[in-house]
């Protein structure tokens, strides 16, 4: 008997080993690597092995940082409010409104075409829409609504955000309709029954049974947005900036230690924003 558990135990393990591999050597000790870095020291022509807080000390003593981390968690927070709305509006409908499965699979594939292209296409090709003389403006123009164009739909904290929504909405969607479609009918048709109105039933039912898939979706959305500069630096002109294009100007300027600290706060910000989201469900229990 004792020999029989010994041998599952080494199963376990051995089947345990390649998955572990690969954490190892792709998460934990490229992090490892950027975490020994940032107390490394630089000067303007080299960088050398060091142990100091000084990186850490310039970061946070400097007001800039803050203001940065500011801009980075309200895109962050609108981006993850505005998903979050249009996310289960669409997962809700697909899963309660559309009753043939062809229709849902078909609808929800129509979702996922804007992923057939990169995120700097679709993100560029707002540019032409919004621009002082593109298609939003013309048509507001022409219909007597404005009368000049307005100045603040591209290149603007307005753009950043639209193109954040337009590129995650989807990381919202798939978790909160996959939630949505494990709900058993049966709950609704009783609160039903029991004179409860349809926002009852969406209060009380649905959105109850569907917070794994909000929580998972959240998670998605905000790590992406908090990690993202490509589309900050694109959509607001280089006049706006988050963390990532603050790690994404050091880089540029050679200066990797510092870098790497703002690399290392930034991900204990995002782990212990990850943390309080959990707080409010357990999703390994719920699912």
């Amino acid at each position: 008997m004792q020999a029989e558990r010994k041998s599952e135990t080494l199963t376990g393990w051995l089947l345990a080993a390649p998955l572990t591999l690969v954490l190892l050597f792709f998460l934990i000790l490229p992090i490892a690597m950027i975490f020994v870095v940032s107390f490394w020291g630089a000067t303007e022509f080299s960088i050398y092995p060091a142990f100091q807080f000084d990186n850490y000390q310039f970061l946070f003593s400097s007001p800039v940082t803050y203001q940065v981390f500011a801009k980075t968690f309200m895109y962050a927070g609108v981006t993850w409010a505005c998903t979050l709305v249009i996310g289960f509006a669409v997962a809700h409908f697909l899963a309660f409104h559309v009753r043939s499965l062809t229709w849902q699979i078909a609808l929800f594939l129509l979702c996922t075409i804007p992923f057939w292209t990169s995120n700097i296409i679709r993100m560029i090709s707002w540019i032409p829409f919004l621009g002082r003389n593109g298609i939003a403006n013309s048509t507001l123009m022409e219909l007597g609504i404005i009368r000049e164009p307005l100045e603040w739909l591209l290149y603007s904290d307005f753009a950043v955000i639209l193109a954040f929504v337009h590129l995650y909405t989807l990381f919202m969607v798939v978790p909160i309709f996959n939630t949505m479609m494990r709900i058993d009918r049966s709950l609704i048709e009783a609160a039903r029954d029991n004179g409860a109105s349809g926002f009852q039933i969406l209060t009380n039912v649905i959105i109850p049974l569907t917070k794994p898939g909000i929580m998972i979706g959240s998670i998605f959305v905000v790590t992406l947005v908090m990690g993202d500069f490509v589309t900050v630096r694109i959509m607001s002109g280089s006049q706006s900036a988050n963390v990532g294009r603050l790690i994404s100007n050091d880089i540029g300027l050679l200066q990797y230690p510092s870098a790497a600290a703002t690399a290392m706060v930034l991900l204990a910000t995002v782990l212990i924003m990850i943390a309080i989201m959990l707080r409010f469900v357990n999703i390994r229990k719920e699912l």
